[in-house]
């Protein structure tokens, strides 16, 4: 088995690994994902003890029990590119001999769960509510870097998808994988929907957002918002789900992303208090997930 090079796996001083400076045992087999390190601590109020905490640029890491269940809770700033170093340090982390820096012979799965905001792209996916995305359509191209992304990918909807937006070929290719339907089943109940989403690789152009740079498809979130396939429409734009749903599959991890919707695109209306709304979904998420 071949060694990892040093330039390929960086450890730091003290064995931690490069940007999440996180050694194997700090981790736990279920992990959060949220953007912003304030929902770091947010989520940590809720804890009954902390075993360790540890923060670097945009990613802070705190590690603890929720009642009988060890959770790490990781930030990871904003978009994909953040999302390929969180999962793929994590990845190492537990499936790599860090010190020896060769993979290990057994394979360990982690379960991510990214809770994070999100706006709608359909008038009746309400504010306040819950989606989780069970299909992920990836603006950013991260995926299209890895070998076999097809075999993780739904090319038949992928394909259809270009077709009705005319997608326009100096973008990216998008690419559409599905998150972990034991995740998603564990989440589910009365108050989340389904839905398909879009992790666009920006928060304005790319999301159809006008401030004083034009656009190259006016008309593109519309053709997103009427596109339906094999009865599945895309019901919001985020920035992260897809390549935690792709490198995960890759991977052999299981991931799922769940959101509050803060913003209706359809609808120009926004969340009076989107701080009260991401509270309860973490309450929420906590609860099903320790079931």
């Amino acid at each position: 088995m071949d060694t990892i090079q040093n330039s390929e796996l960086i450890l730091n001083d003290d064995g931690s690994i490069f940007h999440l400076h996180l050694k194997p045992e700090d981790i736990a087999d279920t992990v959060i994902l949220v953007g912003d390190p304030s929902r770091v601590n947010l989520i940590a109020t809720y804890f009954d003890t902390i075993e360790k905490e540890v923060s670097n640029r945009e990613f802070r890491t705190i590690t603890g029990y929720y009642k009988d269940t060890r959770l790490s809770v990781i930030s990871t700033g904003i978009g994909t590119d953040n999302i390929d170093i969180v999962v793929n340090e994590l990845d190492a982390l537990v499936n790599i001999d860090i010190n020896k820096k060769i993979p290990k012979d057994k394979l360990k799965s982690l379960n991510i769960i990214r809770i994070g905001t999100s706006g709608s792209l359909q008038k009746d996916v309400a504010i306040d509510s819950f989606v989780i995305s069970t299909k992920s359509i990836g603006f950013d191209g991260i995926l299209n870097f890895y070998k076999d992304r097809n075999k993780v990918s739904d090319l038949d909807f992928e394909q259809a998808f270009m077709l009705h937006t005319n997608w326009n070929a100096l973008l990216a290719k998008p690419y559409v994988v599905n998150s972990s339907s034991k995740l998603a089943d564990r989440l589910k109940s009365e108050k989340t929907i389904n839905g398909v989403t879009i992790s666009a690789n920006g928060f304005y152009g790319p999301q159809g957002r006008i401030l004083r740079l034009p656009i190259a498809d006016n008309e593109l979130n519309n053709k997103i918002a009427d596109f339906l396939y094999k009865g599945e429409r895309v019901t919001n734009y985020e920035m992260e789900s897809s390549a935690i749903a792709g490198l995960s599959q890759l991977m052999g991890h299981n991931a799922v992303t769940i959101c509050a919707i803060i913003a209706n695109r359809a609808t120009g209306d926004a969340s009076p208090d989107y701080h009260k709304t991401i509270r309860t979904l973490i309450e929420y998420t906590l609860k099903k997930i320790t079931e």
